[in-house]
């Protein structure tokens, strides 16, 4: 069974205000060259088809193209709702799309109930999990609290229920929306933390031969059977780094395994400049960037006159422009936004409490506090989106 892994598609989103929707339509016409050209006998989306509960027309439509392409490809494709998306939309109309061979799974409920097809090795299930929310999806799950870890330990337990009254030597694959440990995180991923926690062990996912991953948008191995595809485009700087990719993942035999990176193309290289302005805009060594998107971090002790004018003289595509001088975090005159810099909103709100009260930090029954109150806004906004 050769299976073709990719996620966090991101439709409709833009890059510091960079339409990116004709670089993600050649996404999609690679990834159906690549069904074609590598023979695929199935597609994986790990959620995060769009980039928000609405999207904007022009993804609908990339969206709806894409399906019809992989659906004349006579491709079965499995596709699960991520973070970003909203499930119940994007499960509209699911029963007559499956028909085409294009599989949503975008309800809880049915974590358990998967689409099984067969090769000259026997069968294949493929078990969708959409991403769970833990305070709304708990109960539908029987799970014994709110939390990422017993909300995903809930499902793959009704996961490797119905696994074990199936034929034997029955394989089976994963796709679920989740921040594992292991994983590295960007900047360009919603943050999921409840409760203080984000990560979810590698290890709830035993008993299965593959788990296609989404969510993080670094292409990145977790275990050998455990893996992100990462998102096809780089949607934050942090990503200058990456290699945009998917996974092409051969299942033989019970316990035979291969797995291949297919390079995705890029629209511009990313780049991230530090320095004064002057040698960035001197340096001869910073050609090569010259058609890359920069992000332009400037060191100057004092804010040069007109900076974005002058890189961009240099280097048309500067999108990102921040100032940090050099100086240390404690010096007084360092910006607010280098002093917060690595901190996330609990540390934030953590060290405002020990500010207005001279030094005395909160006790852990305020940090209990802080923390309810900033899951309790996080589900507010998830369940504000989805029913707009």
């Amino acid at each position: 069974m050769r299976i073709l892994h990719t996620s966090d598609w991101h439709l409709g989103r833009s890059f510091h205000r960079v339409p990116l929707i004709e670089a993600q339509a050649a996404f999609l016409d690679h990834l159906v060259a690549t069904v074609r050209e590598h023979e695929v006998d199935v597609v994986l989306v790990a959620g995060d088809v769009y980039d928000r509960a609405v999207p904007p027309l022009s993804a609908v439509e990339l969206f709806d193209d894409a399906l019809h392409r992989l659906a004349a490809a006579e491709v079965p494709t499995v596709m699960i709702s991520g973070n970003h998306d909203s499930a119940r939309r994007l499960g509209v109309g699911a029963g007559l799309i499956e028909r085409a061979g294009i599989h949503l799974r975008t309800d809880p409920a049915d974590c358990a109930t998967p689409l099984v097809l067969s090769d000259r090795h026997g069968d294949v299930a493929f078990y969708g999990l959409p991403y769970l929310e833990p305070a709304l999806v708990k109960d539908v799950l029987g799970a014994g609290r709110a939390g990422h870890e017993a909300v995903l330990g809930a499902a793959m337990e009704q996961v490797r229920a119905d696994l074990a009254n199936r034929p034997d030597g029955t394989r089976s694959v994963v796709l679920a929306h989740a921040f594992v440990a292991g994983g590295e995180p960007s900047d360009s991923e919603r943050d999921i933390t409840v409760g203080g926690v984000a990560a979810v062990p590698a290890g709830v996912f035993d008993g299965v031969d593959y788990v296609a991953l989404g969510h993080l948008h670094g292409c990145q191995t977790v275990t050998e059977r455990v893996r992100y595809s990462g998102s096809p485009l780089a949607y934050s700087f942090s990503e200058a780094g990456h290699r945009k990719t998917m996974w092409l993942i051969d299942l033989g035999a019970p316990g035979a395994f291969a797995a291949e990176r297919v390079d995705l193309p890029v629209p511009r290289p990313l780049a991230r400049l530090r320095g004064r302005l002057d040698d960035l805009v001197e340096d001869p060594a910073l050609e090569r960037h010259r058609e890359s998107w920069i992000e332009a971090t400037l060191t100057d002790p004092a804010r040069p006159a007109e900076p974005m004018a002058r890189l961009a003289e240099r280097f048309p595509h500067t999108l990102s422009l921040v100032f940090e001088p050099d100086r240390a975090p404690e010096d007084p005159r360092a910006s607010y936004a280098q002093r917060l810099k690595g901190r996330d909103d609990q540390q934030i709100a953590e060290d405002f409490v020990a500010h207005v009260r001279g030094g005395s930090a909160a006790d852990e029954q305020e940090r209990t506090v802080l923390r309810g109150a900033f899951d309790h806004v996080r589900v507010d906004d998830a369940v504000r989106e989805v029913n707009r």
